[in-house]
């Protein structure tokens, strides 16, 4: 009986993108050669940096980041040293020694240190407050700091990561202040007219820019941060500075362990850096004397790193670098000699409507660089053209208009170019995801959909922008077995049957349970998933109020404990303040509620209620039930569901109101409270025209005017900004009632779930909706449907659980299990 080779000890220093993704690469060429150990400075898995700022923004949450989860460690039977931080490398014993006196052997080593940011040598530099915008840490940091009342940031630094600092702080509700030392944001991917429009971009997004301004200090008071001084002499105040100026290869640990390093750990073309055991490849890697902090550079030395680690032949040849991003939701482009010079030609495409800019610089006859803002979709084709050297003469005029338009007038068919794309080429940038990659996942695998692809080889599930690519590889390698999606999307993976269908069959074939549908409609999934099991839920209360019995364990954990889970594990607790009004009683009884529990946050919040943050799990029974005692009802702020009805003063106190909007406000609140629907829903009426209430912002509004009353529907002040429609305008209160009561229920009984209203509004047409709510028979069915489904929604859950109902929430067992992935 032969004995098993043992496996070489292949050690990683760093659990990054770039150190798992070359782990990834060599598992991929032998799964078996290695005992792979990796250490990472961070307490966490190996996660996405470039969508750190949607994290920040409040678009994704880190879990949607998360690149290998402990799943992956483990079924590669990796050992993952998390928040153990290296602290010396020995190359002539080959060990590694880390945090907590840990040594550990190793044949081969892998140094993806990455790099550290830069921080300014200003006075101040040191105090509370001042902050870098690299990991996660950073970005908790500024979250923290952002829920601070009327909190001010100012960030050092025009580049990407200073622009998307500032966008999401203001994305979070602060005042951000950018301040950068050139006069155009982003100078090293964008010239004057882009970096102007990406300016007046972030304007309309609530970020100031303050350009060719130098800082010359940060001002502080009791160990805080105050300010930015300017060296001419200005002040921009903050409560957060961030510096995003920069970084710097990290190679502290490389320098003393004497290897060779410049500005980074000097390696040759097969990644291998001065001793012939240890390897380096990311950010903290200098090749050819040049320094990378872009990914599609990292993912070729990866690929190369992985050859020389498996007896192939890794060559690292250096990057021709393009640079695609998406900076504050705006797609830019930028490659090669994009700002011209002298012997070049410029072909300039503006489209101010759509706030689109395009730039196509050729020289001798060639794309020699681009810069795109607004619309990227070409940026890969024109950097493509600009790395073939290919000559463009006889496409001049149309090259401008992208690949389409050119190849289609010149006969060819635009699938064509994509069959003859090497299976190297790179589609998804984000992820180092090439062609060949997604071929041979759809052939082996049998993948037909983008999110099969998606799922498997992580193509185009990052920023998105490479989606069409993909879905063109797909239809390729599928040929006639492609379908392409048309129409509405599955409700899930569980089922082929969209969310329109199953509201329909669930109502005409009297299902009333979810074992019911499921059986009905053929789920392909014992007991659904995450995704349909919320919307099944909602979709059966909705259809037989007083029949169907809500499933708690198909709620999320917010609605299930009737409050709004924060990132440390507490929650926030907002009480209901009928139209925005409330009293001295219960301004006390909020107060002492936060005393008594020490509570440590209390925020206004923008639809006029009193935030209680930080409330800890086993004291929110106590906080309702004191709360309950001063005459306060849940507000729902956690809900799919009605949260709030914002309004003004009106004609009660206020010279320009017209009808009396705090009136109203309340006595609508008073009456839809407690509804579910597909998604949350706001409120708001405003006394007059002014609309100091934002009426035409919301998903349901009424703009108070001398004949009577505007009723509004559709806006949006989220991820997406939108202004409201008119649905229609009636003379009494008493209408405004009922049509917004009638429109709410159309949208509770047509609505997808998740579908905020502007989404359904777009979908089924204002005219249909303003057709049913203006017939005053349908109107009256709608609005008496409501009125019976109330009967069993309003009702207060705080009161329901102070008294008993639903407490295995709050037992140790269910808390252990309210972070575990199903």
């Amino acid at each position: 009986m032969t004995q098993a080779t043992p496996k070489l000890r292949l050690v990683v220093i760093g659990n990054g993108m770039a150190g798992c993704r070359a782990v990834e690469e060599v598992l991929k060429r032998d799964p078996d050669r290695y005992a792979v150990t990796i250490f990472g400075a961070e307490p966490r898995v190996n996660y996405n940096r470039i969508m750190l700022s949607p994290v920040l923004a409040g678009e994704k949450a880190f879990e949607d980041i998360v690149i290998n989860d402990e799943g992956w460690y483990r079924d590669n039977g990796i050992t993952l040293h998390a928040g153990r931080a290296v602290t010396a490398i020995d190359p002539a014993a080959r060990k590694v020694f880390a945090e907590g006196g840990l040594e550990v052997g190793y044949d081969k080593l892998i140094l993806a240190t990455g790099s550290d940011p830069f921080r300014l040598p200003l006075p101040g530099g040191d105090l509370k407050g001042v902050v870098t915008f690299r990991d996660l840490d950073d970005v908790n940091a500024m979250l923290a700091a952002s829920v601070k009342p009327d909190a001010r940031a100012v960030v050092i630094g025009g580049g990407l990561l200073g622009l998307e600092a500032a966008y999401g702080l203001a994305r979070r509700g602060m005042a951000a202040t950018v301040v950068h030392l050139m006069d155009v944001l982003m100078e090293r991917q964008l010239d004057e007219s882009a970096g102007y429009l990406l300016r007046e971009a972030l304007a309309d997004r609530g970020v100031e820019t303050v350009l060719g301004a130098q800082s010359e200090e940060i001002v502080g008071e009791d160990g805080q941060v105050t300010g930015l001084k300017l060296k001419d002499g200005r002040v921009l105040p903050c409560d957060l500075l961030v510096m995003a100026v920069g970084i710097r290869p990290n190679t502290t640990l490389a320098k003393v362990a004497g290897l060779t390093v410049n500005r980074g750990v000097v390696v040759d073309d097969a990644m291998r850096a001065s001793d012939p055991d240890v390897f380096a490849v990311g950010e903290c890697v200098e090749h050819r004397g040049q320094c990378y902090g872009l990914v599609a550079p990292i993912w070729e030395m990866c690929r190369a790193l992985a050859d020389a680690l498996t007896d192939g032949e890794g060559v690292y040849q250096g990057s021709v670098l393009s640079t695609r991003l998406k900076v504050s939701g705006v797609d830019v482009f930028s490659a090669g000699k994009f700002a011209g010079g002298e012997g070049c030609e410029d072909i300039v495409f503006r489209d101010a409507a759509r706030g689109v800019y395009k730039r196509v610089v050729i020289e001798d006859g060639k794309v020699a660089g681009a810069v795109l803002f607004g619309d990227a979709a070409d940026g890969g084709w024109y950097f493509d053209l600009m790395k073939a050297g290919a000559d463009v003469a006889g496409i001049r005029e149309t090259l401008i208009f992208g690949r389409v338009i050119t190849e289609g007038l010149s006969g060819l068919d635009p699938s064509a170019a994509v069959a003859a794309m090497p299976d190297t080429q790179e589609i998804c940038g984000c992820n180092g995801v090439c062609k060949g990659a997604i071929t041979s996942a759809i052939t082996a695998q049998g993948l037909t959909s983008l999110d099969d692809v998606r799922a498997v080889t992580k193509a185009s599930a990052s920023c998105g922008s490479c989606t069409p690519l993909v879905e063109q590889v797909l239809k390729l390698t599928l040929g006639d077995g492609f379908k392409a999606q048309t129409g509405p999307k599955p409700i899930c993976k569980c089922s082929p049957k969209t969310n329109g269908e199953v509201r329909r069959a669930i109502v005409d074939q009297g299902l009333k349970s979810m074992p019911a549908v499921m059986q009905a409609l053929e789920w392909s999934t014992p007991d659904g998933c995450a995704s349909c099991r919320p919307a099944l839920n909602y979709y059966l209360l909705c259809a037989w109020p007083g029949e169907y019995r809500d499933d708690k364990h198909s709620r999320f954990i917010n609605e299930r404990v009737h409050a709004n889970i924060q990132k440390d594990g507490t929650y926030s607790v907002v009480p209901r303040m009928w139209g925005g009004m409330t009293s001295p009683a219960e301004l006390r009884a909020i107060a002492d509620v936060a005393e008594k529990f020490a509570i440590p946050a209390v925020k206004v919040t923008g639809g006029q209620r009193i935030d209680l943050l930080g409330v800890k799990k086993d004291d929110l029974p106590a906080v309702w039930a004191d709360l309950n005692a001063a005459g306060m009802v849940s507000g729902h702020a956690y809900a799919k569901g009605l949260r709030t009805v914002k309004t003004c003063v009106g004609s009660d106190w206020c010279r320009f109101g017209t009808q009396d909007s705090t009136g109203l406000g309340m006595r609508l609140e008073k009456f839809l409270w407690g509804s579910w629907a597909p998604a949350k829903v706001k409120l708001a009426v405003s006394g007059c025209p002014r609309n100091c209430a934002e009426a035409t912002c919301k998903d349901f509004g009424v703009v108070c005017v001398d004949s009577g009353y505007e009723v509004h529907i559709g806006g949006a002040a989220g991820l997406h900004i939108q202004g409201t429609q008119v649905l229609t305008r009636v003379a009494t209160e008493d209408e405004a009632v009922w049509v917004i009561t009638a429109a709410m229920q159309l949208y509770r009984e047509d609505g997808w779930y998740l579908e905020r209203v502007y989404k359904w509004m777009d979908r089924v047409g204002l005219e249909a909706i303003r057709a049913q709510v203006t017939d005053p028979d349908t109107r009256k069915a709608l609005y008496d449907r409501f009125v019976y489904s109330q009967r069993f929604a309003r009702i207060d859950p705080w009161a329901e659980r102070v008294a008993g109902r639903h407490n295995e929430e709050f037992t140790p067992m269910s808390r252990r299990m309210e972070f575990v992935s199903a």
